[in-house]
């Protein structure tokens, strides 16, 4: 073989962080030694695999071929380690979106450090958009995403069933209806999720179509904020159950009936396809099998105090 499993572990680092300068820096080594490692990988087997254009590379298409191959190669070298070092998982980097990230994986994660001690791991919070992004980009090995994702590069498994809810602050007009019809919904005012989380793409399938109008009054990131939002007195909400239960349990926040919506959805698990499954991601599998307790759905969890 031409190739050194160094050369491959530089190669992949410089793909995720589209520099040279930044993947030395994560790989603890001089820029020329691995701008050097790369081309002389290249130089090896005759074939470029980046484009350079001006100072930024981009893959080519011989790159973007190589990087599944080289994340398995690196991901099973990696395990090798691992079990001459005594069956020690490595490195875990976990994706999560925001519902689950700030209410779930936090837990899960503390659960996983406590039974690996020595496996160093990492949680990564943001919306769905941005956590599909990571996975294809290799920079998370696991994902746990909130509704309906379809990539062929991506397996997600349905981990957990969850639901949408609609809700309104206590002295809300609406909070001593029986139900909510779609005319009265759209003359209200929404306090709603951004644009590319998984809450927000189920609110547009589900509730956005049937309504003649949709008045956003407020687009946040954050279901924190759009709780305290709502609770103001600003408008109305729509966000998962598991994000309410402690404000509906005190009487904070009330939930509005729409009967004529299916609300329903699940939280998945994924992964690239082209991603070794390591020794610390199948740990990481099995507590989440384990973690939900024979639950159904995300109402039935038993989970610590949650504000």
């Amino acid at each position: 073989m031409k190739f050194s499993l160094r050369q491959i572990a530089i190669f992949a680092a410089i793909a995720r962080c589209g520099s040279v300068s930044q993947a030395a820096e994560r790989l603890a080594m001089s820029q020329s030694a691995a701008s050097n490692a790369l081309l002389e990988l290249e130089r090896a087997y005759e074939r470029p695999l980046f484009d350079r254009i001006g100072k930024s590379l981009h893959l080519n298409s011989d790159g973007r071929g190589l990087l599944p191959f080289a994340e398995r190669l690196l991901g099973q070298a990696a395990d090798i380690d691992s079990l001459l070092a005594g069956d020690r998982p490595g490195p875990l980097a976990v994706g999560a979106t925001l519902t689950i990230g700030n209410y779930l994986a936090t837990l899960l994660v503390a659960d996983y450090l406590r039974q690996n001690p020595d496996s160093p791991a990492t949680l990564h919070v943001a919306n769905t958009h941005q956590i599909v992004a990571s996975l294809l980009a290799f920079d998370c090995d696991l994902g746990l995403i909130e509704g309906e994702v379809s990539h062929p590069d991506l397996r997600c498994e349905p981990w957990l069933e969850d639901e949408l809810l609609v809700f309104c602050a206590p002295g809300h007009p609406l909070a001593a209806a029986s139900h909510a019809d779609n005319a009265t919904l759209a003359a209200q005012d929404w306090i709603l999720r951004e644009p590319g989380s998984g809450t927000r793409d189920q609110f547009e399938r589900q509730i956005a179509r049937q309504l003649p109008q949709v008045q956003t009054r407020l687009e946040l990131e954050h279901t924190e904020a759009i709780k305290r939002a709502v609770e103001s007195g600003l408008g109305i909400g729509c966000l998962s159950r598991l994000a309410l239960r402690e404000a509906l349990r005190r009487g904070s926040l009330v939930e509005i009936a729409t009967p004529q919506f299916d609300l329903r959805r699940h939280f998945y698990l994924a992964c690239h396809r082209q991603r070794h499954e390591s020794l610390a991601m199948r740990r990481f599998r099995a507590l989440c099998a384990g973690f939900t307790g024979g639950a159904r759905d995300t109402g039935e969890l038993v989970l610590p105090f949650i504000p």
